[in-house]
């Protein structure tokens, strides 16, 4: 069996972002102490029918994790690391945000533990800044870049492209300049319009219009040209880093590992026997406290998935890597082998088209398929 790799969902953030539909909440008061119990009591119901499994990796994420308290973190590494079985090289992963209330608690949350930071940067101009409703400056953005790469032996930031009006020299600008500070980790994403948020509310009534799909595709191309200048490959759609500097939690989600998600809405695919559950914690973050209190833990979803399901998740996520799928990995995991899961017409064509291909007993889209990924697996997959 795979290690385990571990998501912990802090859901609050001081403000909500238009473009974001991740379980993020505001609140005038956060609910420190109450969430950092049920967080504990969850994370214990959970070991209690896993057991001391190898931890490969810890990954909070929100929300704003950053707001947390660092003895939360300290609390919940602790925690973790005496339910289960840490590897010596554990990755451990905050999400934090460059204003200066988080930044002043970096070297705090490295001394609870965390050795990977990840920086949600988006941009590096004020004006992307105000447009995409972020609470911080570019010059901040710049500060906690700085004191991030002095503090944490791993630091990723996160920028956002094919804003409104963006293009192709401005992008290779601002990412040159992002470049600059060194990363070993990046991850890019391209904006989308995301249901019942303000900015689908905006493009509704005609306010709010994307750069075109051509423009897109050559925002995307460049940015993979001008982070291969500092080293950087995408090893995922929207990830780039330096070889032996990709995100191992992440890369438990593409390769379908095991990984237990606690925390409101968090998700989780875990082998119980001869199961693989699917499960999924409560939304609300209150509802899903008094859960907790009640029953040690908030989940409301859990259903073991069948061989098919198993499949198509297990191709959905393992095309984005670079890598591919490996096919007796595949066979392994999904319990049929990968010539059941997928159109084989499709496949054919694809392959012939240049957007899939072969690579010693892996299947893996080529960067011309990546970009086309969305189009792509309607087609392929069952």
């Amino acid at each position: 069996m795979d290690p385990l790799a571990l998501y912990i969902h802090w859901p609050f953030c001081l403000a909500k972002c238009p473009y974001c539909d991740f379980n993020s909440h505001v609140r005038e008061q956060i609910p420190e102490q109450r969430s950092r119990g049920a967080l504990l009591r969850e994370l214990e119901w959970e070991a209690g029918r896993l057991g001391s499994r190898p931890l490969a990796s810890i990954f909070f994420g929100g929300g704003t994790p950053s707001l947390m308290a660092p003895e939360t973190v300290f609390r919940l590494i602790e925690a973790a690391s005496a339910y289960f079985s840490p590897l010596p090289e554990i990755e451990i992963t905050l999400e934090a945000n460059p204003t200066s209330v988080e930044r002043s608690k970096l070297a705090a949350f490295r001394e609870a533990g965390v050795n990977r930071l990840s920086l949600g940067v988006q941009s590096l101009d004020d004006r992307a800044l105000h447009f995409l409703g972020r609470l911080h400056s570019a010059a901040e953005a710049r500060a906690a870049l700085t004191a991030a790469r002095e503090i944490f032996p791993r630091v990723s930031f996160d920028l956002i492209y094919a804003r409104p009006g963006q293009d192709l020299s401005g992008w290779r600008a601002e990412l040159a300049a992002a470049l600059s500070f060194g990363p070993d980790h990046l991850s890019l994403y391209q904006l989308t319009i995301e249901p019942a948020t303000p900015f689908a509310a905006l493009s509704a009534q005609g306010k709010l219009a994307l750069p075109p799909a051509e423009t897109a595709a050559l925002l995307y191309e460049a940015t993979a040209e001008e982070a291969a200048k500092h080293g950087l490959l995408p090893y995922e759609i929207s990830n780039y880093a330096r070889p032996g500097a990709e995100c191992r939690h992440n890369l438990a989600y593409w390769r379908y590992a095991d990984y237990a998600g606690i925390g409101p809405g968090a998700h989780g695919r875990v082998t119980i026997g001869d199961s693989l559950l699917a499960t999924r914690r409560r939304r609300a973050p209150e509802a899903w406290a008094a859960r907790v209190e009640r029953s040690g833990h908030g989940t409301d979803e859990e259903e073991a998935l069948s061989p098919t399901e198993r499949a198509r998740e297990m191709l959905l996520m393992g095309l984005r890597l670079a890598e591919g799928i490996e096919l007796e990995r595949f066979r392994a995991r999904a319990g049929l082998a990968l010539s059941s899961a997928i159109d084989r017409q499709a496949l054919t064509d694809l392959l012939a088209a240049g957007y899939l291909a072969w690579r010693g007993g892996k299947l893996a889209a080529t960067e011309a398929g990546r970009l086309r990924l969305d189009a792509l697996l309607p087609r392929l997959v069952r």
